[in-house]
This record gives structure tokens, C-alpha cells and sequence, in this order.
């Protein structure tokens, strides 16, 4: 287990400004971090957002995570640091408790004997690693894992219970994923003839970089031909689809029921909100961010924030609303008659004008 770090050795591990509340002691130990609301005497807490200052006057923290334009009105002592909620991150892998396993086989556990598993990692009961398949130096496969046959997992990755790497597919260094995961299934394609679908094999694999972290329950399809793509620092949230053949930039961030189709491109840096949509064959910048619900229907070539939909309203104006939406057409046509007609009226010669 680690060690709890006191309040002078976290502010030395934060690279924060340690400025203490009368009577406060650098020695005390903070036993974790919390709320301003709900943090106790003993724990650390953070203010990173301006909605929440109003809870700073009344924290009972031991210490609070805070930028130099709000340190004065700190009530406990502060840790000043330049972004409040990266300091905050950070400080949640000092607190962090989830067990990590010793290294090892378990007895368990099913490992081809053509497997090549390092003696640093840990493989737990029920998890299978099929054969050729390689697990790097700390990697940990959870229990109930299966890793596919000449699949790769890299060092110090980490596949929780119940998660699924199909064959051919490469996780790199320090990723995580999540519990029911599934990387590498079949694309969905299939070649319409006479009215019934014949399966198109998918040939390709799946590429995952480094640093990339992967939410439960969320898919990733395998290639069709090359390799469905993962760049560095990726971060998929919980139950999103990744079509195959798509291809997602480093540090890119996707949140929960979003939906990207095959041989999708989005590029480095961008983000997708809750639920969002990309069609196939599209290409998506560097930079872009695309609002929660939003459906992207054609490529996007420079950086910038992109939305779509309508706002809700109460039902019964949203109905009216539907009903003029399937009007627009039929009232754009209409507009433009009337401006020709408009137009026409404006012309030299007409009765009332001069000529």
C-alpha cells in the first residue's frame, strides 16, 4: 500500500505553494481528497471551477488546492498552484487504492504454452492468453481477460476483469481497459447480392498507442483491411463504438454513447461530447470539438467548436417546432419566389419609379 504523503511532502510532490492556516502543521498526514463541501478536517480538497466558490469560505479541509487570484480567500491553508484541477489529478494517483496484483501466473489462469508472458507481469484466475500472444514487463491481464492469439500487450498495461482482445491486435505501454471492453471484433460489412448479405472477413487488426485508456463496455473494431488506429494518449469513455478502419489522432478524447463509423479519420487533439456521431469516410481537424448529441455529416477542415440539433423546450412547442422543421423546404422555396418577385418591383422603369 502507499504511503500517505504530509501536507510538506505533497505540496513538494504538486509543485504547489505551501502557505499554512494558523495552527495548521506541515507534518499532518491527509488521509485523501474530497469536496469542498464534504471534505473532513483530515483530507485535501481542490477549487478549480469559479461555480464553486462560494463553498471555499466554509470548507472544513485541512488544505485546499487553489489558484494565486483565490489563495486570500482561502479559510485553511492553501496549496497555490497554476491549474488547480491538474493539480488535483495528479495528486489522485498519490490517493489512489485500487489493488494491483503480484506478478505471476495464477493457477487459474489458461496460458498457451507458444505465450510469451514476462516474469514482471500478472495474469489472474480465469483469464486466458492464447498462443504467440505476448504480455509486457507489469502488464496485468485481470481476471476473465482473454487475449487473442498473437495479440501484444504492452508494459505495464493494465486489461480489467472481463475485457477482450481478439487476435492480431496491439495495445501498447501503460493503456488501460476497462472491464468488458471488447478490441478487435469484425467491422460491420457485408456485400449486398440477391437480396441476402455475404460477410466481407475483416484482415485487419487493431492499433493502440501508448497512454490511451479505453471505458467498459466501449468496442473497437478490427480493420477491414489495414488497422483501425488508436494514437497516443487517446481517452475513450464508457460504451462508445469505434468502427473499423477509423483512424483517431493523439490526445484525442471521446465521451460516453459516442459513435464513430468506418474509415473515419479524426485528428490529434480533438474532443467528441456525450453522444456524439461521425459518418464514415470523413475527415475531422486537428483541433476540433464536437458538442454533446452532435452528428458530423461531412468532413471538417479547420479547428473549432461544431454542433448540431435542436434545443429541448416543452412538448408542446417542440411538436410545433417538428412540424415547421419538415416545412422549411416547401417556406425556403416560397422565400425565394418572393424575393425574385421583390427584386423585380425594385427595377428601373416600373410604374412609380423614375426611369
Amino acid at each position: 500500500m502507499k504511503e500517505r504523503p504530509t501536507l510538506a511532502r505533497l505540496a513538494e510532490q504538486l509543485g504547489a505553494d505551501l502557505r499554512l492556516a494558523p495552527g495548521a502543521d506541515t507534518e499532518q498526514v491527509p488521509t485523501g481528497l474530497n469536496t469542498l463541501q464534504d471534505a473532513t478536517p483530515a483530507q485535501v480538497s481542490f477549487l478549480a471551477s469559479a461555480s464553486y466558490r462560494r463553498f471555499l469560505v466554509d470548507t472544513r479541509a485541512c488544505a485546499v488546492l487553489v489558484s494565486e487570484e483565490l489563495a486570500a480567500e482561502c479559510p485553511v491553508s492553501a496549496l497555490v498552484v497554476e491549474n488547480p484541477y491538474h493539480a488535483f489529478a495528479l495528486a489522485t494517483a498519490l490517493y489512489d487504492r485500487t489493488p494491483r496484483p503480484a506478478p505471476g501466473i495464477h493457477p487459474a489462469a489458461v496460458v498457451d504454452p507458444d505465450a510469451d508472458v514476462d516474469p514482471e507481469a500478472s495474469i489472474a484466475p480465469g483469464a486466458v492468453v492464447e498462443a504467440f500472444a505476448r504480455i509486457g514487463a507489469g502488464a496485468v491481464v485481470g481476471a476473465n481477460c482473454v487475449v487473442g492469439e498473437s495479440s501484444e500487450i504492452g508494459a505495464g498495461t493494465r486489461l480489467h476483469p472481463g475485457a477482450v482482445i481478439y487476435h492480431g491486435c496491439f495495445i501498447g505501454r501503460d493503456c488501460v481497459v476497462h472491464s468488458q471492453a471488447v478490441i478487435g471484433a469484425d467491422g460491420f460489412g457485408f456485400a449486398p447480392h440477391r437480396r441476402r448479405w455475404t460477410k466481407i472477413h475483416q484482415l485487419g487488426g487493431v492499433e493502440i498507442a501508448d497512454e490511451v485508456e479505453i471505458g467498459a463496455v466501449t468496442c473497437i473494431d478490427r480493420g477491414a483491411l489495414g488497422n483501425t488506429v488508436i494514437g497516443r494518449g487517446v481517452k475513450i469513455d464508457n460504451q462508445v463504438q469505434i468502427a473499423h478502419n477509423v483512424q483517431i489522432g493523439d490526445y484525442s478524447a471521446i465521451a460516453a454513447c459516442s459513435a464513430v463509423a468506418g474509415s473515419a479519420t479524426i485528428g490529434k487533439h480533438c474532443t467528441l461530447a456525450g453522444g456524439a456521431g461521425v459518418v464514415g469516410h470523413v475527415t475531422v481537424a486537428d483541433g476540433s470539438h464536437i458538442t454533446a448529441r452532435t452528428l458530423v455529416t461531412k468532413s471538417i477542415d479547420s479547428a473549432g467548436s461544431y454542433s448540431s440539433g435542436t434545443p429541448f423546450s416543452d412538448s408542446r412547442n417542440w411538436r410545433r417546432n417538428a412540424v415547421r422543421y419538415s416545412q422549411l423546404d416547401q417556406m425556403a422555396r416560397r422565400l425565394k419566389v418572393l424575393e425574385k418577385q421583390l427584386e423585380a418591383l425594385r427595377q428601373p422603369g416600373r410604374d412609380g419609379e423614375k426611369d
